[in-house]
């Protein structure tokens, strides 16, 4: 079948009839009752070909129209549609705002009819005329509520059908009760919908066939079925548990005989769907009181809707046989059932349970950790002790823990109801289980130490609410608290401020105790003095191992020699490298000698290991990262100005080194963190909130916190010592050039893309990216050409010279950072042709003519530096520069800053402006969009790439990728 739409101004009226599946709905124009509407099927609009739909038919309906002095009954052409037909119309009109209120009334009770199907709220019964029929129901006290408002809101139009006229003139009209009218629908479509074609075949089967079924052997079953429709009441049981406690005390004086012990009663409250406020005891409505504002067949209705109930509950059974329905005597199992499935049935059958206010259900469970007896309370002990941890559920009421002779007696209870401490608590049977089997085993020190930073514990799959005790309470009181102050070494050459001095105080904490840590400030707050200070203050005679970049060995070298005068440093770095003789000091190597000589470093003695831009190992199953665990050391530090850059494993592998086994297992962490704290962060950004993954989100906060010492230079106490920032994007306008070549990219690869699937499309998506940015940044990149014309081309060009051509001016420096080696080289040809001095650093520039760049920049003989990201964005200390230059965008906000704070570091005395240069209306622009919003994805330690927008749909995609030309 194919769709309709329904005509502006065209309104609807449901037609009921004697069946409700022959029922229909009219469309009819009230402006122009004359004028058939021209329903006409969407693939046919506008061709003028005849609807081929069978039920769709013309014809006549009287209808009652206000002409202003009243109101009087004409014949208007229409279009007579069968319920099930006329669904997909007044769906589709419920949501067109150019449709008429009639149609969208219509609407909004077809939507509710849907839904109230949809929910298996269906009823078998007989018409008047003992016919088979389908009514909707049972409908409770919301489904009544919703049909009575689409009914409130229905216009005149919507009902316009006379009942009857009672004299010749006008005034006698009569129409029906649109809440009357609106039910008769709901009852249309239950009694179509069912009647699909595979249940037409059951020729003659009662409530299957399309034609009417005569039924009248089975008026007294269907007088049972429409009255549980039509019910106006329902039940709810309101426990008294007053006679358990006579009952507790006369088994005491005459001891346990009975076969059933009574544990209190369940007493019948009715409630009027009509008006929900109105509620009374069973006892009080047999008794004749609210005989009124309940109507005549209250007891009926409630005596049927207990036997419903008595279907899913069958201890309700016995209140049939009683002539007052009021008070079932309850069985301490019947009552053990109520806490638990029982309920839970009697709620999907709609009948509430309520219990006592003055029961107490604070009984609860926690897993508590003990350390074992004897241990010292300063943390290392404890740390460094072989010996498992016990691992026990303790119960608590109101809070306050049960001796173990409760939990003794609560073992031993076969009761749902209990009595401790002179009042009756409910209890959970789990709760009884917990009690009998209390040893929930052993833990080892580092998954203990876990349990009580988060406050919960893993067991049977289950989380559950972990206490700390002893020893470790107070190693979790500590960590939470922080360190104590630290003084300033002796032997440290310069004066820390007072950030680095928290810094120092920190790393001495957790170092001491064993536990490792990772300082991720931001660059150039100084992580580089700070460590140096750390090893002169643990005063080892063994040496510290520095693990770095090699383009940072010069670095390391320089600051050690300026800030711990006197004390050894060692490259072991290049051929003939040895650690003969080593027994003190620094010790500097390379990720990729560590590797390649992981056996000779592993059999030496080390008082620390320092990892400097740890995200070199955030890939927990690269050789890298495996070598350096082979590494052993009592003490673990890892830098990093970024501790996660992509997902949440990459701070699991950081971790994971310092303090291994805190985390997990890489899986579990996943499972139990990763994945839901990202879709946490994916759902801020959509404005969407969950509170149970927000409490996930704060516990992996409460586990890493007090590992990972994180500082801004935006943090109070430390921005005043830095001059100001200004950060400025610059929109600039494509070229003709550049236009005609990334809209044509964009319409070729999009159609490769559409038709491709799996790894291929999301390698031709990454293509198509790279494509455009390089477009973006000069036409000579992408299309591959030397240098030999390069001006005029480029918006982005035009204004670096600008930019330069004024800072120059002004006899500043500048750090020009691109994501592209090749673009790096066509802006240093393109400077030299200008004879602007200029330098080009890349990753294949070898460590000592680094050392030489960074020399003749900071002396002012080369203004202009080159760089390229990947290989300049960090370890450099160039504080000449007082511009940075982000020729193109990198798609993580953190990468760009790092490459920022070569500048804008401790030791700038000047402004630091940055200059971020994006072409206007392309996919650049999107991306800086997605980029200020990641910031704030960054601030909780989470990040995505490149590789996340090949998930995208083609229409997505194409939305990114299209070029937006400016007004």
């Amino acid at each position: 079948m194919r769709p309709f739409t329904v005509p502006a101004g065209c309104a609807a009226v449901f037609l009921p009839a004697g069946l409700p599946r022959e029922g229909r709905v009219a469309f009819w124009f009230p402006d122009a009752p004359d004028r058939p509407p021209p329903l006409t099927p969407v693939a046919d609009a506008g061709t003028g070909a005849a609807s081929e739909r069978s039920g769709l038919g013309a014809g006549e309906v009287t209808v009652v129209r206000d002409e202003g002095e009243g109101a009087r009954a004409l014949t208007a052409l229409a279009v007579l549609l069968p319920v099930a037909e006329a669904l997909p119309l007044l769906v589709g009109a419920r949501h067109d705002r150019s449709a008429h209120p009639a149609a969208a009334c219509w609407g909004a009770a077809a939507l509710h009819a849907l839904h109230v199907i949809a929910r298996g709220r269906l009823l078998p019964g007989l018409t008047a005329s003992d016919h088979d029929a389908w009514r909707a129901g049972p409908l409770d006290a919301d489904d009544i509520a919703q049909l009575r408002a689409v009914a409130a809101a229905m216009p005149p139009e919507a009902h316009a059908v006379p009942l009857t006229r009672e004299g010749p003139d006008e005034e006698g009209l009569r129409l029906p009760e649109p809440e009357a009218l609106v039910r008769a629908f709901l009852d249309a479509v239950a009694d179509s919908l069912p009647r699909t074609p595979a249940a037409a075949h059951a020729a003659g089967a009662p409530f299957a066939a399309r034609a009417a079924q005569h039924l009248p052997g089975a008026r007294t079953w269907a007088a049972e079925a429409a009255a549980g429709m039509d019910a106006g009441v329902r039940v709810s049981l309101r426990l008294d548990l007053s006679a358990y406690e006579l009952f507790d005390r006369a088994e005491t004086a005459a001891g346990p005989d009975d076969a059933v012990r009574r544990a209190g009663a369940a007493l019948v409250q009715i409630h009027s769907l009509a008006d929900p406020t109105l509620v009374i005891d069973a006892a009080a409505l047999w008794a004749g009181e609210s005989a009124d504002s309940f109507g005549p067949r209250a007891r009926i209705d409630a005596m049927l809707a207990l036997r419903r109930a008595a279907r899913v509950w069958a201890p309700l059974a016995r209140l049939l046989e009683s002539d007052v329905p009021d008070a079932l005597p309850l069985s301490e199992d019947e009552l053990y059932d109520l806490l638990g499935p029982g309920a839970a049935r009697l709620a999907s059958a709609g009948v509430a349970v309520h219990w006592p206010r003055e029961l107490a259900r604070t009984l609860t469970a926690a897993a508590v950790v003990r350390p074992a007896p004897g241990s010292a309370t300063d943390g290392t002990p404890f740390f460094d002790s072989e010996e498992l941890l016990k691992f026990n559920w303790q119960l608590a009421l109101d809070g306050d823990p049960l001796t173990e002779g409760e939990m003794d007696a609560l073992a031993e209870s076969h009761r749902p109801i209990v009595r401790l401490r002179d009042q009756w608590v409910v209890v959970d049977p789990a709760l009884v289980r917990k009690a009998r089997k209390r040893e929930l085993g052993l833990l080892e020190p580092v998954d203990a130490l876990a349990a009580a930073l988060t406050g919960t514990a893993e067991v049977d799959g289950e989380t559950v609410h972990a206490v700390p005790t002893g020893a470790l309470a107070a190693l979790r009181d500590r960590l939470v608290a922080g360190p104590a102050a630290v003084p300033q070494p002796p032997a440290l050459a310069a004066t820390l401020r007072d950030y680095q001095l928290r810094g120092l105080a920190w790393l001495d904490l957790m170092t001491s105790l064993g536990l490792g840590g990772c300082l991720a400030d931001d660059m150039g707050l100084g992580k580089t003095i700070t460590v140096i200070a750390l090893h002169l203050h643990r005063a080892r005679r063994a040496p510290t191992l520095v693990v770095c970049p090699a383009s940072l060995l010069g670095n390391w070298q320089r600051e050690a020699a300026r800030f711990a005068p006197g004390v050894p440093v060692h490259r072991y770095h290049g051929a003939g490298r040895t650690l003969d003789g080593v027994s003190e000091g620094f010790v500097l190597t390379t990720y990729g000698t560590m590797r390649s000589s992981a056996d000779a470093l592993a059999a030496h003695t080390w008082g620390m290991v320092v990892a400097d831009e740890a995200q070199h190992v955030k890939n927990p199953f690269s050789s890298t990262a495996k070598a350096l665990r082979t590494i052993p050391s009592p003490a673990r530090v890892a830098l990093t100005g970024t501790p996660v850059e992509n997902n949440l494993s990459e701070l699991w592998a950081l971790l994971d080194w310092t303090t291994p086994g805190l985390l997990g297992p890489l899986k579990a962490f996943r499972a139990r963190h990763a994945r839901i704290v990202e879709n946490v962060e994916n759902a801020r950004s959509a404005d969407v909130k969950d509170a149970e993954n927000e409490e996930a989100v704060e516990r992996l906060a409460r586990l890493v916190r007090p590992f990972l010492l994180r500082r801004r230079k935006s943090d109070p106490g430390i921005v005043p010592e830095l001059p100001p920032k200004t950060e400025s994007d610059h929109p600039v306008a494509l070229t003709r050039e550049q236009a005609s070549l990334y809209e044509a990219v964009v319409r070729e690869t999009m159609a490769a893309i559409e038709a491709s699937e799996g790894i291929a499309r999301r390698g031709l998506v990454m293509k198509l990216l790279t494509s455009l940015k390089q477009i973006c940044n000069h036409p000579a990149q992408y299309l591959k050409e030397d240098a030999a014309r390069l001006t005029g081309r480029s918006g982005k060009l035009a204004l670096l010279d600008e930019l330069l051509d004024t800072i120059l001016t002004e006899d500043g420096s500048v750090l020009v950072f691109t994501q592209y080696v090749s673009m790096a080289r066509l802006l240093s040809a393109h400077l030299t042709a200008r004879a602007i001095p200029s330098q080009l650093l890349h990753g294949g520039t070898p460590v000592l003519e680094r050392e030489r760049m960074v020399d003749r920049f900071q002396s002012g003989e080369t203004p202009v530096f080159l760089l390229s990201l990947k290989a300049a964005g960090t370890g450099l200390n160039l504080t000449r520069a007082g511009h940075v230059v982000h020729f193109d965008r990198w798609w993580n906000p953190a990468v760009e800053e790092q490459a920022t704070d070569r500048a804008y570091r401790i030791g700038q005395t000047q402004p630091v402006q940055v200059h971020r240069l994006i072409a206007e209306g392309t996919v650049e622009d999107r991306i800086a969009e997605m980029l200020a919003s990641k910031r704030a994805l960054a601030d909780a330690v989470l990040g995505s790439g490149e590789a996340a927008l090949t998930e995208l749909t083609d229409r997505e995609l194409g939305d990114l990728v299209s070029l937006r030309r400016p007004a």
